[in-house]
């Protein structure tokens, strides 16, 4: 639902993997961002609408993703494709961070547009330190790409979270990825990929850079 620039270039690219791709979207003039080699369907009408998604074929979809610039509309269609029309994987784009947790606890997944592009910008003006590589929807927690200091080499990764208060998704070493064990040992070079809470970023920072505790 939306045939904007996200709408459209999402519609090309599940068509060009193969998928039956249909589009809703209220301006019949939006679906030319679809050129004329688009093979899927186009519907006029409003999004959230049960008969325009049910003419759209919403009931035998897979998939449905809510991706226009209403925040409403977004949330509005999602929940009728999966209450009414009972599609399980469901997605809405969100502008509003805010609303991105209140409409997770209702059971459905959101991208929240305004965060995801900040946090993008922080990847490519912070390249050290403690850099997210993922947020989820509601900009609680991170997965962040680490360089450890070298104080920590020959530590346990365990002894790492407990002075940061994260938790080690996994472990870039000699360019292959590995999953620690509880006797995992940190070693010069790793890198290290940490789930961290929003409100730890530069507390995580400075206890790295504190290095472990004596003994």
């Amino acid at each position: 639902m939306g045939c904007g620039r996200v709408g459209s270039t999402l519609a090309l690219e599940l068509s060009r993997r193969g998928h039956g791709v249909a589009v809703v979207d209220q301006d019949p003039q939006a679906f030319r961002r679809l050129g004329d080699d688009f093979e899927g369907r186009t519907v006029k009408g409003v999004g959230f609408d049960r008969d325009v998604l049910r003419e759209a074929g919403t009931g035998e979809a897979y998939a449905f993703a809510a991706v226009s610039s209403g925040d409403n509309s977004n949330i509005l269609a999602a929940r009728t494709a999966r209450e009414v029309f009972g599609v399980e994987h469901v997605a809405a784009r969100i502008y509003d961070s805010a609303r991105a947790e209140v409409f997770e606890r209702l059971g459905i997944p959101t991208v929240a547009t305004v965060r995801w592009t900040a946090d993008q910008m922080v990847r490519r003006l912070l390249p050290r330190g403690v850099v997210p590589d993922w947020t989820d929807a509601t900009g609680a927690v991170h997965l962040a790409e680490v360089a450890v200091p070298p104080s920590w080499a020959g530590h346990r990764l365990v002894d790492l979270e407990r002075a940061t208060a994260t938790r080690v998704a996994f472990v870039t070493r000699l360019g292959a990825a590995r999953l620690p064990g509880p006797d995992t040992v940190h070693q010069d070079g790793d890198v290290l990929h940490l789930l961290v809470p929003d409100d730890r970023l530069t507390a995580v920072e400075k206890a790295l850079d504190a290095g472990p505790e004596p003994g």
